[in-house]
């Protein structure tokens, strides 16, 4: 699914839906974005895989990864993280060299901000932000090993329900405080909600990509 919100958009940004949802999940989303508006930006909205996913008792659902179990320093699904990085990473190559377009984003919600994460930070050219929504860090014990040195300056908003029944809001916080730590710019919020994403959260969201995109004004990525 691609939405454009202008004729001519000159800012791509890829949106990764959750556990179980599709690409339409956060299309509601893009008329809510006044910042899509003045930038002139093109939303993205890809399909991960359908695959079994391991902690939902074997279901087949759309996934970008299997969930093996709760502990998230191990119970990883390494194969197919890695696939969907490389996915993401070609979408995001792909923009890139797309015509018209001077700069590309990456957002995702729950699993989905989780490969945002850990796909975006690993770019080799420049994300203009990086949003992270309801989700925690993948592999992060091992960040110093594929955090992309052109990601140093990569603005991160990362927001989260503190009643978050799903993905504890202490996993959040400890993604914010293991990417702060790497010298990351990271603006971490809570709202009072479960796993789920509030309009007040939108408004952050739509003033995030407003102040990188005219802190980044006449800057380009880089080949």
């Amino acid at each position: 699914m691609v939405v454009e919100t202008t004729p001519n958009p000159s800012v791509s940004v890829i949106w990764l839906h959750g556990l179980g949802a599709d690409g339409n999940d956060f299309v509601p989303i893009v008329p809510q974005l006044q910042s899509a508006k003045d930038h002139g930006m093109r939303f993205i909205f890809p399909n991960a895989p359908i695959r079994p996913v391991t902690l939902n008792g074997g279901m087949a659902m759309r996934a970008w990864y299997d969930i093996l179990g709760f502990d998230m320093d191990r119970d990883q699904d390494a194969q197919g993280i890695a696939e969907s990085v490389h996915a993401i990473t070609g979408l995001v190559e792909a923009e890139m060299d797309a015509p018209g377009i001077e700069r590309v984003g990456l957002a995702g919600f729950s699993q989905g901000g989780a490969i945002a994460l850990r796909a975006g930070l690993a770019c080799t050219r420049p994300l203009f932000a990086i949003v992270a929504l309801s989700t925690y860090l993948l592999q992060g014990r091992q960040l110093d090993q594929w955090l992309a040195p052109a990601q140093s300056q990569c603005p991160i908003y990362m927001a989260h329900g503190s009643h978050d029944p799903i993905v504890p809001l202490g996993l959040g916080d400890l993604a914010q405080k293991t990417l702060t730590q790497a010298g990351l710019d990271v603006n971490f919020q809570t709202w009072p909600m479960a796993h789920e994403v509030c309009a007040p959260e939108v408004g952050a969201i739509d003033a995030f990509f407003s102040v990188s995109l005219d802190n980044q004004a006449g800057i380009g990525h880089e080949a």
